[in-house]
């Protein structure tokens, strides 16, 4: 299994990666693709989304570049895992609702899809099956819960298996039940095994 770790506005890849050692799953390659200057689109992303742009699509290109890279190593889609925290969730959301694919699970921790209107794919149904585990604190002071649940919603509606939980607090944080559930859903066997190198990669970045 492999995942792309996705940091949020003023992060960095070191970021995700501290964070990746509280996910008790083992034989995981991890991958980081940094924003520049440590911001993946400048404005709130609940703004209409022509405000964020080009950015914005040149960070779903960054994400595409970093997918190429892992099918290269060897990981297909189905034993892949996008994983995204704040404005990385947020463009993890906007990338799985616009570029729709086979994956082997999507981890969505306080964020949503970006823009003032609704992206849905127009595709039947195109995330049948991928799991998707999302995780928010209620009062969070940079990401409406009405948005999550929102985004929720739209997954739901594509035919992703969501587990959505929204705990109490105000806090920008991920939970303690949020790892335990991210470990969970990584510790699972792949949905569709495809062949891959006979080791097991530790991560990295």
């Amino acid at each position: 299994m492999a995942v792309m770790a996705v940091h949020g506005r003023g992060q960095s890849p070191s970021f995700m990666q501290e964070q990746s050692l509280r996910i008790r799953s083992h034989g995981i390659r991890y991958y980081a693709p940094r924003a520049f200057g440590d911001s993946w689109y400048p404005r709130p992303f609940m703004e209409p989304i022509e405000g964020n742009e080009p950015y914005v699509a040149e960070a779903q290109e960054a994400l595409r570049a970093t997918l190429l890279r892992m099918q290269d190593d060897g990981f297909a889609p189905q034993d892949t895992v996008l994983w995204g925290f704040s404005q990385g969730a947020c463009l993890l959301s906007h990338f799985i609702l616009t570029t729709p694919m086979p994956l082997g699970g999507l981890l969505l921790f306080t964020g949503g899809y970006i823009g003032n209107e609704s992206v849905e794919s127009q595709q039947d149904k195109p995330l049948h099956g991928v799991p998707v585990l999302i995780r928010s604190i209620e009062h969070d002071p940079w990401v409406p819960s009405s948005r999550v649940q929102d985004t929720a919603e739209i997954l739901t509606r594509l035919g992703a298996k969501v587990d959505l939980r929204i705990s109490p607090g105000s806090e920008h944080i991920i939970t303690d039940e949020a790892m335990s559930a991210a470990s969970r859903l990584l510790s699972q066997e792949p949905r569709k095994p495809a062949a891959r190198h006979s080791h097991q990669h530790s991560a990295d970045q």
